[in-house]
């Protein structure tokens, strides 16, 4: 039985270690989908069970230990900023700047309370220590591994901060669902009203969705002009994808000449019809588009997918493609989502682009812009390691502070993220192909999550009864409590009473701020509508970033 004692005990074991970590990783995801008053906890689980392991004396190899930490920190924070990367800089655009601002304030609320309650303790509780308790009651794994990464610069040897983070996650989790419901009765929030609101809302302000229209050509100004000047004129961008003149449909390009009577079918954005309808002409509602015998051509619509690296990033006016194809493009399907096809789109590889034209014609776009799925399938490893390569690099930049002794670095953490996030966002300008299915960007990131989870409960384990149990497990839960509940009680007065945000809006912005998947997993519950949703990705790029930086340079400002 030697080969079983080896296994079990052997530190310097690759198999010991391969076991362990299969072991806690796979106990604590089962464990966390345990729900407890229809709240569960997740993967967050694998660094209890990681803690108990190494309570028990279940360890590895030091070394083996930080090194898959750190790897697996630097994958799930990438992976975050690729995914949040093309959405970090839209989110301040019109209402987002509001919502973004509350998000701020949650987050300087979150440290400014942990800041007063360290002076309040005189010192009791460590600033490294009440790092991890911020982390753990704002539910933010992220910045727990930029603490952790900041202390390693700083050659910290005291206990390790995964103890705080561990007490005050749970009651952080509870917490801010616990404020939602406060706020609605402090604010005395009738749900009926608000949901009212916010559908009068989206009835007021339409997106820039595709709308299809047909019109007759009714505006005698417009008679022998070209379809490019009439769109001069308007100042309005839409697709004329197919056109009737003299009993034939055929595919506009913008030298067709337009008589009054013909008959149009338009793509435009959803709140630009009203203003086309009124200088064009009025609805036709009873033209047969697909009626081949009234088709010069015989002509189809069709979705292609953009796989051609080479696309990633051209806008649709680059691609003329009316001019050199004869099809038009009148509507884009990004991440499930439809985009009308304005000239300065930008397109990206994954997009679904609707093409409307000659079937020879769709034939040649459709191997313009690749339409291989399987191309897909194949994930890009060189733009994330690239990337991951790039984020080191600049993360290991020394930034030189007045009045701090040495040099700040973002680390591994801060460095991969901003990195990220960039190449997330601005990624084709340098023809680097960021497009990765939902499913393996949400594989990459769990990896990294519990590898980095795993990792930080095994080496918390072995003082963890000492230190929290035996110790002031008691007074971290207490503080993470008020850490998580203050600021959003407050920031959630503030913004229902001064700046009127609607309630269901305000669930997921304090979710989003918070990072928290639960909180909004709750706010959807109550909701009904996609506000909450709305509110969490406006704040989350944000508010990740914030999170993960702030951590790191408490411990940089405050412990160095």
């Amino acid at each position: 039985m030697n080969w079983l004692q080896d296994l079990l005990t052997n530190p310097d074991s690759i198999a010991h270690i391969v076991a362990l970590y299969s072991f806690v990783i796979a106990v604590g995801v089962l464990l966390g989908k345990i729900k407890i008053f229809g709240i569960s906890l997740g993967v967050t689980f694998v660094l209890f069970v990681g803690i108990l392991a190494g309570h028990f004396g279940f360890t590895g190899n030091q070394s083996i230990l930080s090194f898959l930490q750190d790897f697996g920190l630097i994958l799930f924070v990438f992976c975050i900023g690729l995914q949040v990367g093309p959405s970090f800089f839209s989110s301040f655009k019109k209402g987002g700047i509001r919502l973004n601002m509350l998000a701020v304030g949650i987050v300087a609320l979150n440290i400014a309370v942990a800041i007063i309650i360290y002076y309040a303790l005189q010192g009791r509780v460590e600033i490294p220590m009440m790092v991890g308790i911020l982390c753990g009651a704002v539910t933010n794994t992220p910045g727990l591994g930029a603490a952790n990464e900041a202390l390693q610069q700083l050659g910290y040897q005291g206990p390790e901060i995964a103890m705080g983070y561990a007490c005050a996650y749970p009651l952080g989790v509870m917490g801010i669902i616990l404020s939602l419901i406060l706020i609605r009765y402090i604010c005395r929030v009738n749900l009926d009203k608000e949901a009212d609101d916010i559908q009068k809302e989206e009835e007021a302000n339409p997106h820039l969705k595709p709308y299809n229209i047909a019109l007759k050509v009714e505006n005698a100004a417009l008679s022998g002009k070209k379809l490019s000047q009439v769109q001069s004129f308007l100042a309005r961008d839409f697709v004329c994808s197919r056109i009737l003149q003299d009993g034939h449909v055929h595919i506009p390009n913008a030298d067709t000449v337009l008589r009054l009577g013909d008959e149009m079918n338009i793509v435009c954005a959803e709140n630009d019809s009203e203003a086309i309808q009124a200088f064009i002409g009025s609805k036709v509602d009873d033209v047969d588009w697909d009626n081949q015998s009234k088709q010069d051509k015989p002509m189809i619509s069709r979705r292609i997918l953009v796989t051609q690296p080479a696309i990633n990033g051209k806008t649709l006016g680059e691609l003329h493609f009316s001019s050199m194809y004869g099809v038009n493009v009148t509507r884009v399907n990004r991440s499930g989502m439809d985009l009308f096809a304005a000239r300065q789109l930008i397109l990206q590889v994954g997009d679904r682009v609707m093409v409307v034209g000659p079937q020879d014609a769709i034939e040649r776009v459709a191997d313009l812009l690749g339409n291989q799925l399987k191309r897909l399938d194949h994930p890009n490893i060189v733009t994330i390691f690239v990337g991951i390569l790039c984020g080191i690099l600049f993360g290991s930049l020394p930034i030189a502070f007045p009045g701090i002794p040495t040099p700040v670095k973002l680390g591994l953490a801060g460095g991969p993220l901003i990195v990220s996030i960039l190449i997330g966002r601005f990624g084709h300008k340098v023809k680097l192909v960021t497009y990765t299915t939902m499913s393996a960007n949400l594989m990459l990131r769990e990896v990294g999550l519990v590898l980095f989870l795993a990792s930080v409960g095994i080496k918390a384990g072995g003082n963890f009864v000492q230190t929290v149990v035996e110790g002031d497990g008691l007074l971290y839960v207490g503080i993470g409590f008020l850490i998580t509940i203050i600021p959003l009680l407050i920031i959630g007065m503030v913004a229902r009473w001064r700046h009127k945000v609607n309630y269901f809006t305000l669930m997921g912005l304090i979710a989003g701020s918070n990072t928290d998947p639960p909180a909004l997993a709750y706010a959807n519950q109550i909701s009904g509508n996609d506000a909450p949703a709305v509110g969490y990705s406006t704040v989350y790029p944000l508010a990740m970033f914030l999170r993960i930086l702030t951590a790191q340079l408490l411990i940089l400002f405050m412990a160095g």
